[in-house]
């Protein structure tokens, strides 16, 4: 499932490409996880200003509106000249003066979404509770702190549930939890302020390192430009159960945490 890092990474690689190009087409393909919201030929003649992330959600600022996407459980956008014939897959063509973006799904939990703005029921209803972002300034400690001290699920699972902060999924939260040395099981509302200091810088750390290594690719992932990620080769626990620590040579345990893998080294990681 792509996390914040592979969609930020797909941000990258074809935001500054797409700006300033005028909708010239709109191909809607097989239903998608929400409908479209607007008559697709609406969007015909708008400009794409930019493109933002907020939390898995990308945002293309239109003129006017706003156009949301989501990569669901296996999506992935390609952004090129001159595509192919849209296959089984392709569920979405955004056809501009630039180049066709194109949302790829074959399991079609992602979303194109339109709404008039960002305050519209429409997109508050993905976007309104979602936590800070840990990779801008707004992403405070003692905040972070203080929302973790409301919640007495264990900590992995508040990380994952993103009402705190968003976009520590399932492989960047067992990555984190290792930097930060605190075990996956231990209440979230039990970390003093030091360890949440810890734990705050972690996530930041891991996350722009992932963004920088281009993601994890561990199936399919690629961005919009057909590349693939490398994080997974830096992983220190995930996926490595049975494979003893880089830190300590303890052999890296798995368990099941709301019914999603979690990697974590005993003696590293205290509770």
């Amino acid at each position: 499932m792509p996390e914040l890092p592979e969609v930020e990474v797909t941000r990258l690689s074809f935001a500054d490409r797409i700006a300033g190009a005028r909708i010239e087409d709109v191909r809607m393909g097989k239903a998608l996880r929400w409908p479209l919201n607007c008559q697709p030929q609406t969007l015909v003649g708008r400009h794409v200003l930019a493109v933002r992330r907020r939390g898995k959600y990308l945002l293309l600022d239109l003129d006017p509106g706003l156009l949301l996407l989501h990569l669901g459980m296996s999506g992935s956008l390609s952004f090129v000249l001159h595509p192919p014939e849209p296959g089984k897959h392709d569920h979405f063509d955004l056809r501009t003066s630039q180049g066709v973006l194109r949302l790829h799904d074959p399991r079609r939990f992602g979303a194109a979404v339109y709404a008039p703005d960002e305050g519209d029921a429409v997109a508050q209803k993905l976007l309104g509770k979602l936590g800070m972002e840990p990779l801008q300034a707004g992403f405070d400690p003692k905040l972070f702190h203080q929302g973790l001290a409301r919640r007495k699920a264990p900590i992995k699972q508040v990380l994952l549930a993103g009402d705190v902060v968003v976009g520590v999924g399932n492989i960047y939260a067992s990555e984190v939890l290792f930097l930060a040395g605190i075990r996956p099981s231990t209440p979230a509302s039990r970390l003093s302020r030091p360890r949440a200091a810890r734990l705050h810088q972690a996530i930041r750390d891991v996350l722009a390192r992932a963004v920088e290594r281009g993601g994890s690719t561990l199936r399919d992932f690629s961005n919009a430009q057909g590349e693939e990620g490398h994080f997974q080769l830096d992983a220190m626990v995930y996926a490595r159960d049975g494979l003893g620590c880089k830190v300590c040579g303890t052999t890296i345990r798995a368990v099941r945490q709301g019914q999603r893998s979690t990697f974590f080294c005993a003696k590293c990681q205290k509770p």
